[in-house]
């Protein structure tokens, strides 16, 4: 464990504790807003204690004990009486698409495909939900699902819909597959040069309607985006199905400024309730406005990161690797842009107040972002720079994390969705090293915990089962997907509330319940740190409460 990591003595907790133990009259009482009892409180500080009450005060943790301790220190306009069930500190969502989640929920839903039959079947029943739209968008399929694990064509597509663009995204948003109509829209032939992705063609030179990585965006910018009253609609539907989940904090990555401005105001209104923690992509219009003006500081949002693209997927073949693909022994992936520009970029970011958050998955990408992010900052250690997913790292690397101070970020629900293939792609000896989550947590002292959503589910529970079982939805395998990398409970735990916070330098500000932070919290029926794993999936979330105010309840 890294020194800074190293567990302090719970002084503030104790200090409230025992404040809130002295016998004071009614007269003397400090007023609060809400008192909480009768649960059990995962309060996740330093020293992950526990406890059975806590009291609020102006959307803050103003005591922490038992419910006689702080009655007697506090006097509250409401009390919760919890009934005995489990609370922890608000679910931090340290990497997902919430703005693209929350657009896309109009898509056509073709996660958990079986073939390319059944995607066929969810395009025609949306395009007859929703005829006058102008394209037939959808995401989530994974050929990987299919019988015969083959990419699809665009030959269906454009018999079926031959004058409406059609526009679907693989489950890890770095393919996508079109028709002839939008490739037509986008100007994309046979001869279209690409750099950093691909255009797929036949082996007659056509195209194929498959587009991966830098490809992709060819395409998605003729999309046109939806009117401020459609997007409103779809952000707050979004989240509210975050909130039933008990996310509270997100890290939404990889946003254009009129995104971040849209989300600002909605916050403003009082209308976006929840916590979000803007990562910005790295545009001309991005950089030369925040890079002049600085972070943005507000207590609902926060811009403090750039989110970068080092390689594409390895569902896709897109992550870029030292060695070739066990399964395409010509093929490596790819870089989306040069060495050279993310030198430049690490340098430009190294001399500013932001964090460099770099999206890497092949080992590869992993060690050249790693030696850069070592390069740029120079010694300095507490920049916490990010690798977004350190997916695939070889041991010769994996110790770098330690040396220059990088958070890994990652999202426990790939490895257990990959694991059925990812021996496929990579072989018995490189996967050893892939989705090494506690190996990451050791070199660092920690790992922030996302999902990635919508490329997986939203419910950070999910995230929290396969980060301690290593297994997916249906317990499999037994005895866990290698299990040497399972997280402990109270790291899974910390990975999705203070350590989340850490990674976005928030953890002065909220992920833990102690006097002094966030107001944000959680109440379930089950015990995450005592529930038998098979168990961890149902849970159910009861509340959700957003500095101080209940924004989710089931009753």
């Amino acid at each position: 464990m890294h020194p800074r990591f190293r567990p302090l003595l719970a002084l503030p907790l104790l200090a409230a504790g025992f404040s809130a133990c002295q016998s004071t009259s009614s007269g003397n009482r400090q007023p609060a807003d809400l008192l909480v009892y009768n649960a059990t409180v995962y309060t996740v500080d330093s020293a992950f204690s526990s406890a059975q009450a806590f009291a609020v005060k102006d959307g803050k943790f103003v005591g922490v004990g038992t419910a006689e301790e702080l009655r007697d220190q506090f006097e509250a306009k409401e009390e919760v009486d919890a009934n005995g069930q489990f609370i922890y500190p608000g679910f931090y969502d340290a990497h997902c698409h919430f703005y693209r989640y929350g657009l896309g929920l109009r898509d056509a839903e073709l996660v958990g495909t079986n073939s390319w039959g059944e995607v066929i079947q969810q395009l025609q029943k949306q395009r007859q939900q929703y005829p006058q739209a102008a394209w037939l968008t959808g995401r989530g399929w994974d050929q990987n699902d299919w019988p015969t694990k083959q990419f699809p064509t665009k030959d269906t597509l454009d018999a079926l819909f031959p004058n409406t663009p059609v526009f679907i995204v693989r489950v890890d948003g770095h393919a996508a597959l079109v028709n002839q109509k939008a490739l037509d829209m986008a100007g994309i032939t046979a001869r279209t040069p690409i750099s950093g992705g691909s255009i797929a063609k036949d082996s007659q030179g056509k195209l194929t309607g498959l587009l991966v990585d830098n490809a992709v965006d060819l395409v998605s910018a003729k999309i046109p985006a939806p009117g401020a009253a459609e997007a409103e609609a779809a952000l707050l539907d979004a989240q509210q199905r975050c909130l039933a989940v008990g996310l509270t904090s997100m890290a939404d990555a990889g946003l254009e400024k009129a995104n971040v401005d849209f989300l600002d105001q909605l916050q403003e209104a009082g209308k976006l309730k929840v916590r979000l923690h803007a990562m910005l992509a790295p545009t001309k219009e991005n950089k030369d406005f925040y890079l002049k003006n600085g972070p943005v500081l507000k207590d609902r949002l926060t811009v403090s990161s750039f989110k970068v693209y080092a390689d594409g997927a390895l569902g896709s073949r897109g992550a870029c690797l030292v060695d070739p693909y066990a399964d395409k022994p010509k093929e490596t992936g790819f870089l989306l842009s040069t060495e050279k520009e993310f030198r430049e970029l690490a340098k430009l970011l190294a001399a500013s107040k932001f964090q460099m958050n770099t999206h890497a998955i092949g080992d590869s990408a992993n060690r050249l972002i790693l030696n850069i992010y070592g390069e740029a900052l120079k010694g300095q250690k507490d920049r916490r720079w990010r690798i977004e997913h350190a997916q695939v790292v070889t041991p010769a690397d994996m110790g770098k994390f330690g040396q220059f101070g990088i958070v890994p970020s990652v999202q426990p629900t790939h490895a257990t969705s990959d694991m059925y293939w990812a021996g496929e792609r990579l072989g018995a000896e490189r996967l050893k090293t892939a989705y090494a989550y506690e190996q990451l947590r050791k070199q660092y002292g920690q790992v922030a915990i996302g999902s990635d959503f919508p490329v997986e589910d939203i419910n950070p529970l999910f995230g929290f089962h396969s980060a301690v079982a290593r297994q997916d939805a249906k317990n499999y395998p037994a005895g866990g997907f290698q299990p040497e990398n399972a997280l402990s409970r109270p790291d899974a735990l910390r990975g999705m509330t203070t350590w989340a916070a850490h990674a976005a330098f928030e953890d002065k500000q909220k992920g833990s319940i102690r006097p002094g932070m966030a107001a944000d919290f959680v109440i379930l029926d089950t015990d995450l740190i005592k529930a038998p794993n098979e168990k961890l999936r149902n849970a159910k979330v009861q509340q959700t409460w957003i500095a101080g105010e209940k924004v989710f309840s089931v009753k």
